[in-house]
């Protein structure tokens, strides 16, 4: 789906680099073929003329006419590969600023329209207050090229340009907007060091000639798979035209852009591999004939091909700069292509201005640009996944399904279509059940006898605050107060099993008496003063991460002195210098089980309502799981059936022992985030066996098996692996990672990603950070009631008058200037 507004950081905001072109000084003439006295570049070639290098070509020379700006492009002016092409309002509002002769050029070619429809299973639902933009690609280069030709640039076509080198040692500025394939970038590979990943979907790019009266998506359940249509308008016949009659010119002509996406396996299976294009265009225009009402598709050189990411180490080398598809691409499907490359020409161009040389311009840019495009990436990857997952997700409930949809990339939210389209998003909470005037995340939750008043959970967290084991006031103050934060369930830290299964010496156990009988005077507590709050352990043992020092101590450090020994699946430290631990003999694992069944004993006579085995973060039970961490060769290594069984037999072993009314959830990491650990698929197989032995939830979290794990950061980032287990396992789930606000748990919930949320640093900033989220929405019901005593509180305090008096009368004369 195209950007929609609010879904990225606006250029036109003070300071952007559009607004810093609108007011930047014109610099004095250079002399004729080299930099200017500020050491900016007078001679520049610019590799690829598509949109992205031919803006910033008409940016650069409008900035300094006396520039000699020279554009290669191999192809002729009038051929494009694409059909349509969709720009933000941030886009838009950033070449306004910049150029308005351009953004005049635009406005009077652009189609309009607010709506998404989304058609699966002959139901089609509509979503507006999305406001898209778009024209004819054709029609955008040919403004372009005028813009160009009018400001005196060098526009070569048909031209391949010069070598890399050579460029480089002729002209002042190279710019590489040669795309995806760039030679450019390939000619320094070794610098830029580029990484390319293809993924499972083929799509092609083709044309219909008609309008779309929305941006629709049509889903296609065939017999030999899943298939989708992404389709907009980009030209609507003048409005003194019928359509019967209006004429073939493409500033007549009614058009939309129409692609069409599948896995490759299904691809396969339906014959396209064999078909050449006019083969393929009729296939689709047969597949999707009630989209399309019957109408044929065009195709333009279409062919079917796979999408590719690209991700540069580095953006510039000497005088040379990446730009656009050349340094990173960002998935059809979010719409971000041509945006990306037009803000990468505003960035570049206003940087250039501002910075005394080239070296310092280059650098602001990528130190600008990289943190916009690795946010739109994520987006993108996670739009792109979803949709190369779609098989998953068409049994869901239909209004469910569309907002799951729409959803997908996790920049548009539960509360951004609820400013769009209120009806929309009432309508697929109703079908979700939430009860009238209820945000979903307060909706209930049972698992077994134990029912969940809302969706969130505070995260266990260790505070390594414990003495020999023992939880006291601390710990009391700490899981009391956020139970009286308005959270469903209260986790604790990870409580260990024994003495030697501490991480540090500062963690808590259940390995003792007196250590039940302290967090028992905590359960207590929450139950009395909390009533509705339910209260759950973690149990775990540290394994090879053990005897450590505390975390701000230096986290994952050996202690200095007084170090306890280690057992582990394999006798591998988790990393250099680290402690070696023992390989577990048989006779050891019996201990272990025996040790973790006596600790859920305690757990159950200290009043727990939930107890959670902890399989996940390389601890003891995690490095069974994984095969970077468990090289044995006995019943216990080798295979991820062998590598599940000691884990399972705890769990047995403490399902037999934990009361049958009260839920068990298990923690597990869903990849190691290193090559040869454990996959996607795996994480699937290991919460199906999990489920299987009698596991209620699965609490899906990622890494810390490995130190040398490479994690992909971001907002939300480990959700959609929680995604995966709840739809292909089919067990419920409780998603971590990034989660931050009220906007994201209510979005979660309601696309069916997550069934609870665990957040843990937000409660960390705010012990009632649920109270809060529901106050925010005007939510006061049984789903986050306040305590009898912070009741005086559910509302934010009084604060002094901030606006001033509306001026009422504005009085017009002329003017004088003084």
């Amino acid at each position: 789906m195209p950007s929609t507004r609010g879904s990225v950081p606006d250029p036109g905001a003070p300071g952007g680099a559009d607004q810093r072109l609108r007011r930047g000084a014109r610099a004095p003439a250079p002399h004729p073929h080299a930099p200017d006295d500020r050491g900016r570049p007078h001679r520049i070639a610019i590799v690829g003329g598509g949109p992205g290098g031919l803006y910033t070509a008409a940016l650069l020379k409008r900035l300094a006419p006396d520039r000699e700006v020279t554009v290669y492009e191999r192809n002729a002016p009038d051929d494009t590969f694409g059909f349509g092409v969709v720009l933000s309002d941030e886009t838009l509002g950033g070449i306004e600023h910049a150029d308005p002769a351009v953004h005049e050029a635009l406005k009077a070619h652009f189609v309009r329209w607010d709506d998404i429809d989304i058609v699966h299973r002959g139901i089609r639902h509509t979503s507006g207050g999305h406001r898209f933009a778009a024209l004819g690609r054709r029609r955008l280069l040919g403004i372009l090229h005028d813009r160009c030709r009018d400001l005196g640039v060098d526009l070569r076509f048909r031209t391949e340009a010069p070598p890399p080198d050579r460029l480089a040692r002729t002209h002042d500025l190279v710019v590489a907007a040669d795309g995806v394939h760039s030679a450019v970038r390939e000619a320094h590979r070794d610098v830029f060091r580029p990484h390319v990943t293809s993924h499972r979907c083929r799509y092609i790019w083709l044309a219909a000639d008609f309008a779309f009266d929305a941006f629709r998506f049509e889903i296609a359940e065939t017999e030999h798979g899943v298939m989708q249509l992404h389709g907009y308008p980009y030209s609507r016949p003048s409005p003194d035209q019928q359509p019967s009659t209006r004429p073939r010119g493409p500033q007549h002509e009614a058009a939309s852009t129409v692609i069409v996406e599948m896995r490759e396996e299904v691809w396969r299976a339906a014959g396209f591999d064999a078909l050449d294009e006019t083969e393929s265009t009729a296939r689709c225009a047969k597949i999707f004939a009630d989209a399309l009402g019957g109408r044929p598709l065009r195709s333009n050189n279409s062919a079917w091909t796979t999408f590719r990411t690209v991700v540069n180490a580095r953006w510039s080398h000497g005088n040379v700069v990446l730009l656009g598809d050349a340094a990173h691409t960002a998935h059809f499907s979010i719409g971000s292509g041509t945006k990306l490359a037009v803000e990468d020409a505003l960035a570049l161009a206003a940087c250039l201005e501002e910075r005394p040389t080239l070296r310092e311009a280059l650098g602001a840019y990528e130190e600008e640009r990289r943190p916009v495009v690795a946010s739109t990436q994520r987006a993108a990857r996670a739009s792109l996944e979803w949709f190369e997952d779609l098989g998953r997700y068409v049994g869901q409930p239909p209004r469910r399904f569309a907002f799951n949809l729409l959803t997908r990339s996790r920049r548009v939210t539960h509360g951004n279509l609820r400013l769009r389209d209120a009806g929309f998003t009432d309508s697929v909470e109703r079908e979700f059940g939430c009860p009238p005037g209820t945000p979903p995340m307060f909706t209930p939750l049972r698992l077994r006898g134990l029912t969940l008043r809302n969706r969130v959970v505070v995260s266990a967290m260790d505070m390594y605050s414990a003495d020999d084991g023992v939880p006291g006031d601390f710990h009391l103050v700490h899981l009391g107060a956020r139970a009286l934060g308005g959270a469903a369930l209260v986790m604790t830290e990870m409580v260990c099993v024994s003495a030697e299964g501490r991480i540090t010496p500062g963690c808590t156990g259940l390995y003792t008496g007196r250590q039940g009988g302290a967090w028992r005077r905590i359960t207590d507590f929450v139950h009395d003063s909390a009533p509705g709050t339910a209260i759950g352990v973690q149990l775990g043992h540290s394994g090879r991460k053990g005897s450590t020092r505390l975390m701000w101590e230096g986290m994952d450090e050996p202690l200095p002195d007084g170090n306890w020994p280690l057992v582990a699946p394999s006798p591998l430290p988790y990393r250099p210098g680290s402690q070696t631990p023992r390989e577990l003999t048989r006779a050891q694992l019996t201990d272990v089980r025996q040790q973790f069944r006596a600790a859920a004993e305690r757990a159950a006579h200290a009043g727990f309502d939930l107890l959670e085995l902890h399989c996940a973060h390389g601890y003891l039970l995690s490095g069974f799981l994984s095969p970077l961490t468990n090289h044995r060769t006995d019943a216990y290594g080798g295979s991820l059936e062998r590598r599940l069984r000691f884990p399972l037999e705890v769990f047995d072993a403490v399902r037999e022992v934990w009361p049958a009314e009260r839920p068990m959830t298990v923690r597990v990491s869903a990849t190691d985030w290193a090559e040869g650990g454990t996959s996607g698929e795996d994480a699937v197989r290991i919460a199906r066996a999990f489920a299987a032995h009698g596991a209620d939830a699965i609490d899906v979290s990622t890494g810390q098996v490995v130190a040398e794990e490479r994690p992909e950061f971001g907002r939300s980032y480990q959700t959609p692996y929680a995604d995966r287990i709840r739809h292909e396992a089919g067990v419920p789930v409780i998603a971590v990672g990034a989660i931050s606000s009220w906007d994201d748990v209510n979005s979660l919930i309601l696309a069916g990603r997550a069934d609870l949320c665990a957040l843990g640093r937000p409660h960390l900033y705010d012990p009632q950070w649920t109270l809060h989220a529901a106050a925010e929405q005007g939510y006061d019901g049984p789903g986050a009631p306040w305590p009898a005593p912070y009741r005086a509180g559910s509302r934010p305090p009084r604060t002094g008058r901030t606006d001033a008096p509306r001026p009422r009368l504005t009085l017009y004369g002329p003017r004088q200037d003084v």
